[in-house]
């Protein structure tokens, strides 16, 4: 059985101070700034105000409970003692922490592995989002709810053409984006409904503690391996002329707190760089990253056809006036350099 959030809401304390620390302990969604590391994100005028986040021990989870304690909002976060398709487990846990506000990110996010567990993804994604919705809808009817959905609703366009905007038609090419793109239509209707949704898109985004699963941090996780002398240089790959566009994962949580503030509007808003990326490109920096040139070989299992899905974030830029601020290379560095402290430490276990 898969489970995804628990029924009790685990509290985390509003910060009262804010992060200074030495680069050696500096936290995940922190910047430089003249020599002292202080947290990036902002959320504009909004004041202190009670966060659920679903998916709280993921990838984006775990940092974006970071920043909003940061910020001195009160945060819970619900993650993996129950499933997420229980409406009656998940209107416990909103009626516990009476959320202001509700981030929706909990869900299976393999667009490789929903072709075969194409039945769970549906369950997870959709009925699980619409759990989310209803539980608000009788349990905080005010709440404003950021529903995170995915630029892989929008399917692929030809090599060359204009990046998607939100009236974009979806033709969703994997069980995911399909159950991402029925959970969107869903936050739509319950729009309608006067319930304050928010359908938000991300693009692909990444940075240091992304699962192996994900394109980028396998081949930095390969390239360490190799550097390591753990596994011969030869590094396995899909196709790497597939273009897509990336973002660092902190413009991405930049983005959906802009979106709390309830002025921004009521979307669809995509989060996109708007720049298209040869996936063989990023390759090619992670390899002169970590000073190697190994041997590129084809997976068969990790293939799919060449495609092209890149994101237009005007309407995001116009309603908040977020814009991507971190460098990709810089991300592909840390991204590298966590895969390469990662191998340090499982040695010396």
């Amino acid at each position: 059985m898969i489970v995804l959030c628990p029924t009790v809401t685990r509290r985390l304390r509003p910060a009262t101070l804010a992060w200074i620390l030495t680069p050696q302990g500096q936290p995940p969604h922190a910047k430089v700034d003249a020599g002292i590391w202080r947290p990036r994100i902002g959320s504009g005028s909004l004041p202190g105000v009670r966060v659920l986040v679903t998916g709280a021990a993921g990838f984006v989870g775990q940092r974006l409970l970071a920043e909003l304690e940061a910020q001195g909002h009160e945060s819970f976060g619900i993650d993996v003692e129950c499933d997420i398709r229980d409406p009656r487990a998940v209107a416990r846990s909103v009626r516990g922490s009476a959320p202001q506000a509700l981030i929706h990110l909990a869900g299976l996010a393999s667009v490789a592995s929903s072709h075969a567990a194409a039945e769970d993804t549906f369950a997870v994604n959709y009925v699980g989002a619409r759990s989310i919705l209803e539980a608000v809808r009788q349990e905080a009817p005010q709440c404003r709810v950021l529903l995170v959905g995915s630029g892989e609703v929008y399917g692929n366009h030809a090599p060359g053409g204009e990046p998607f905007r939100e009236e974009a038609a979806f033709t969703p090419g994997s069980p995911y984006a399909n159950s991402k793109a029925c959970a969107d239509r869903m936050g739509a209707a319950y729009r309608e409904l006067g319930l304050d949704v928010v359908r938000v898109r991300p693009f692909n985004h990444i940075g240091p503690g992304q699962h192996a699963r994900f394109v980028v941090p396998s081949f930095a996780r390969q390239l360490a391996e190799i550097a390591g002398g753990r596994k011969e240089a030869i590094l396995r790959t899909g196709n790497l002329d597939c273009v897509r566009d990336f973002l660092d994962v902190e413009d991405v949580l930049s983005a959906y707190l802009a979106l709390l503030v309830p002025a921004s509007g009521a979307g669809p808003f995509n989060i996109a760089s708007g720049v298209g990326l040869r996936i063989g490109a990023l390759l090619d920096t992670l390899c002169a990253i970590a000073g190697l040139e190994p041997e590129i070989e084809t997976d068969p299992a990790r293939f799919r056809p060449t495609d092209h899905s890149v994101g237009d974030a005007s309407a995001l830029r116009q309603a908040t006036g977020w814009r991507p601020q971190v460098d990709l290379n810089h991300t592909l560095e840390r991204v590298y350099r966590h895969e390469l402290e990662r191998l340090q430490r499982s040695g010396t276990r």
